[in-house]
């Protein structure tokens, strides 16, 4: 992952703009297309999955406000501004609901505060998931958030872009310590599922210089300590379907796994 920065350089892709393009979006430049289109030369599927990983993140938001009463959210690698946001699907169960939307991409921050200039129960902070102090201390985020009161910690899709000498277990204890119980962790990580996750993981680390694809008992480890909501750990659309799922899974639905945990 890039440093955290002020200036857009366009020939640098980023992760949050190669994501805004694969799933669709316009606010990328020509290096981040690049990068999204060896991803979909391995598997055309690749948009299909980016797209679970958006719906799997607007279930789990549901799950946390309406049945575990979450009305706090940090949501941390948040990316560009797409349909069904954070702080959409939080709202619509509890218009109170607030939340602090963080990533290091310099545009992130211009587009979401556009978007949420009208909204005084949503923050967007740049900085970047690797200095929890930072964030954690951030005057935006003191006025948001009332640490003494459940948050729910969002990393949807941000862990896999930290190696092992980055920890990122000692990233989710570092926010999650700072939390109250009650507070919950919803993570969802590039399995490492098949022949091709080797590969894209190559395109990733050759792309934007990051990506790390891990086993289904190193995703779990990620949520040690903590107790892991129905269905545990599991590909993205297992969790919580709105729908029974019918049939084996195919190849771009074992990208990504993810769960739910609780601080006791």
């Amino acid at each position: 992952m890039d440093p955290l920065q002020t200036v857009v350089n366009p020939d640098i892709p980023s992760i949050a703009r190669v994501y805004d393009y694969m799933l669709g979006g316009k606010d990328n430049f020509a290096a981040d297309r690049a990068v999204g289109d060896q991803l979909f030369a391995l598997n055309p599927d690749s948009r299909a999955a980016t797209l679970e990983n958006r719906a799997v993140l607007v279930r789990a938001i549901r799950y946390l406000a309406a049945e575990r009463g979450i009305t706090q959210f940090l949501d941390i690698g948040s990316g560009l501004p797409t349909q069904q946001n954070v702080h959409q699907a939080a709202q619509a169960i509890n218009p109170d609901a607030r939340v602090v939307y963080v990533d290091n991409d310099p545009i992130v921050l211009v587009h979401g505060r556009a978007l949420l200039a009208e909204n005084d129960k949503t923050v967007v902070i740049q900085a970047d998931m690797r200095d929890p102090q930072s964030i954690l201390t951030d005057p935006h985020v003191k006025a948001m958030l009332d640490f003494d009161e459940p948050v729910a910690l969002i990393l949807c899709g941000v862990l896999h872009h930290l190696d092992e000498a980055e920890d990122p277990r000692g990233v989710v204890r570092s926010f999650m310590d700072r939390m109250p119980a009650g507070s919950h962790v919803f993570i969802t990580h590039f399995a490492r599922s098949g022949p091709n996750s080797e590969i894209a993981e190559r395109i990733l680390i050759a792309g934007i210089g990051s990506g790390r694809f891990r086993t289904a008992q190193e995703i779990e480890e990620l949520f040690e300590g903590y107790e892991l909501a129905e269905p545990g750990v599991v590909f993205a659309p297992e969790w919580r379907p709105e729908e029974p799922i019918e049939e084996e899974l195919e190849d771009w639905q074992r990208l990504l796994m993810g769960g739910v945990a609780e601080k006791r």
